[in-house]
């Protein structure tokens, strides 16, 4: 299947590593021009030459922290300069911290707010204008599974993502006329670097891996991959008729039916 992703010019948000690296990986593969940015300018630059020697195409890594509104500008009007056009929008950014309700405060909230849900409306505001002047577009978020099954310990990453969701369908509502579609990818357990962090320390590492999976129907973890696979495919032209959903990538771990 030609996704027809030759030149379209991709940016990808927390893409030095973990989800953001293999969907660059991926959509850089396919043949789209990649502008990465996560908050780690080292490791972002690592990962660009990483990601051009694979597949050959030119990466341009641009630093960037999500949470703040003028770093924001400054990477999306260096990213439209970089190849003249923005196609695809991936937002992404880190998770905020597992807790109780009770043991958040103002602060904390305040934080998950401008990083999860905040940047995702200044980022797809800023793109916008750049996906009307070529007549098509796509932007895609990385929510959590969260926002179809409850996780415990979750209140401030599903208060966040459930807020995406619901700006997102508002928004394909508004850009369909422009021919650009907005979509949410869910992942569920896929096997991260954040994921690998929160697995006993008491307990061999692969032993829990199988533990973490026994709820999975398909019995083990997801590959960024296989997440990334998704998210290429609702890039490309193929996807035009796909907008305003939100899609788990969790092995059939949820039990929602809707």
């Amino acid at each position: 299947m030609d996704l027809k992703l030759n030149n379209k010019v991709a940016v990808i948000l927390a893409a030095s590593k973990g989800l953001g690296k293999a969907v660059a990986t991926a959509l850089s593969a396919e043949g789209a021009r990649v502008i990465i940015g996560s908050r780690d300018e080292t490791e972002l630059n690592k990962t660009a030459a990483e990601i051009k020697a694979l597949t050959g195409n030119e990466v341009i890594a641009i630093p960037v922290d999500v949470s703040k509104a003028d770093e924001i500008e400054a990477f999306v009007s260096k990213a439209a300069n970089a190849f003249g056009q923005i196609d695809i929008l991936l937002n992404n950014a880190g998770g905020p911290p597992f807790d109780k309700f009770e043991n958040f405060d103002d602060e904390q909230w305040q934080k998950a707010f401008d990083l999860n849900l905040l940047s995702v409306a200044r980022l797809s505001r800023l793109v916008l204008p750049h996906m009307q002047k070529t007549g098509s577009g796509r932007i895609i978020n990385i929510v959590s599974v969260s926002v179809k099954a409850v996780l415990g310990g979750s209140v401030l990453s599903t208060t966040m993502r459930m807020g995406v969701v619901g700006m997102a369908k508002l928004m394909a509502d508004e850009f369909g006329p422009y021919n650009i579609t907005v979509n949410n990818v869910a992942p569920g357990l896929i096997l991260t670097d954040r994921i690998k962090h929160t697995l006993p320390k008491d307990v061999d590492p692969e032993q829990a891996i199988k533990d973490r999976a026994k709820s999975i129907p398909l019995g083990r973890i997801g590959k960024p991959e296989e997440l990334a696979a998704l998210v290429t495919f609702l890039a490309s032209d193929q996807a035009a008729y796909i907008s305003g959903t939100t899609i788990p990538v969790d092995g059939g771990a949820s039990r929602s039916i809707y």
